[in-house]
């Protein structure tokens, strides 16, 4: 008898084939990749860390026999992660997700009640970056800072607060944000207000820039963060999955929040899956493919710039951009527009700007990103057509407003 689920699989394959895919936060992984997530790894259950690591960290291995081959994969993946971002940093790669990720990653240096200095979620942070419905927001006390009048991190608000506030934690990173992140000048705004008495943790959850990371086409966390956090699909073309990097000394507390402090057994499968991305990602192609999808988006916000459209701080040093249409569309949500481009077959998400009027559910604007349809080999004069199509779409669906 043919599974009902794999007629549902196959329709979503057309769609993701045949349609425009810009959601900033996907991608498309390769048959390799998709081949490791579905191998007999799916079978073994592997609770620990891998026998080998007697490496001062306690660990003494695994709490299942017959892990041999799970233990070298899962190392061979550690291997591979640090030479794509060329560190020394102690990585965990059982994190299920970005969300578990920084869950784990809180929990290695913060007490509940503790303070965390982030980014709004309303101007381009996270959920889990303090957000009061998700369990950073509940679990910790969040100060949010700044962006300016056009959108750009405000990094004299951050100094300010870390004086004002004396945060536990200063956490940086964003999933809506389309400017380069100066993370060294993070670094050093936290140097100049530490003593001997007090100096908080910096942590960067680098999940949308990765792959940028990697490909030496942003400013690097490492050596200047105590804690990175990263996602391995988006820009790094992975499995949906999550992997924390830290300095050598919280690699104990680290790995101890991951495996018992707030998860089971690793997804081994989607551990080998994570190795086979990493080996794609430490090839020349690689690096030509995001230098693409960051040439691909500026091309496509000049667009939409040029057709009138207000794209937040103006333009995009990344692999996305977000359309504000407070100004310029007035009567036009964020969900209407994805609604509508549903229709169509482009596929992009709502999302809120800075100084947001509507809600979470409606916004006043959409992320556009072009990690996705570069996978599928589109060029920049590929995008200028399609931020063309849309606005087309978009014209005619606002005269029907009046």
């Amino acid at each position: 008898m043919e599974s009902e689920v794999f007629k549902i699989i196959e329709k979503e394959r057309k769609r993701q084939s045949e349609n425009v895919e810009l959601i900033a936060s996907e991608n498309f992984v390769s048959e390799n990749v998709l081949k490791a997530m579905g191998s007999c790894f799916t079978n073994k259950y592997c609770e620990g860390y891998p026998a080998v690591r007697y490496d001062g960290l306690g660990r003494k291995g695994r709490y299942y026999g017959g892990c041999i081959y799970a233990d070298e994969v899962e190392e061979y993946c550690r291997k591979k992660w640090k030479e794509v971002f060329k560190t020394d940093y102690h990585v965990n790669v059982q994190p299920h997700a970005g969300s578990q990720a920084n869950f784990a990653a809180f929990m290695s240096v913060l007490s509940p009640g503790d303070t965390i200095l982030a980014m709004d979620l309303n101007n381009g942070g996270h959920l889990t970056h303090g957000s009061s419905v998700n369990f950073s927001g509940k679990l910790y006390k969040t100060v949010f800072y700044d962006v300016d009048d056009k959108g750009f991190i405000d990094y004299d608000d951050i100094d300010g607060k870390i004086k004002k506030h004396k945060p536990r934690l200063v956490l940086a990173g964003a999933s809506a944000y389309s400017r380069e992140i100066d993370f060294n000048r993070i670094g050093c705004i936290i140097k100049e207000n530490s003593d001997e008495t007090y100096r908080p943790y910096f942590m960067v959850d680098m999940a949308h820039i990765a792959g940028l990371v990697a490909a030496e086409l942003h400013q690097s966390p490492f050596g200047i963060a105590d804690i990175i956090t990263t996602t391995t699909h988006k820009t790094l073309r992975g499995p949906r999955g999550g992997m924390i990097f830290c300095k050598p000394e919280l690699a104990k507390q680290v790995d101890g929040a991951v495996f018992p402090g707030s998860q089971g057994g690793p997804l081994m499968h989607v551990i080998a899956a994570k190795a086979v991305a990493a080996e794609e990602a430490c090839t020349p192609e690689y690096k030509e493919y995001i230098a693409d999808v960051v040439r691909n988006c500026k091309a496509m916000a000049d667009e939409f710039t040029a057709r009138g459209y207000e794209i937040v701080t103006g333009g995009t040093d990344n692999h996305l951009f977000l359309v504000d249409f407070s100004n310029t569309h007035p009567k036009l949500s964020g969900k209407a527009v994805q609604d509508m481009l549903d229709e169509h077959a482009i596929t992009l998400n709502k999302n809120c700007v800075p100084n947001e009027k509507r809600s979470p559910t409606q916004t006043s604007g959409v992320r556009i990103g072009t990690a996705a349809e570069t996978t599928k080999g589109k060029t920049a004069e590929d995008f200028v057509k399609l931020a063309d199509r849309i606005d087309e779409l978009i014209t005619e669906y606002y005269k029907t407003l009046d």
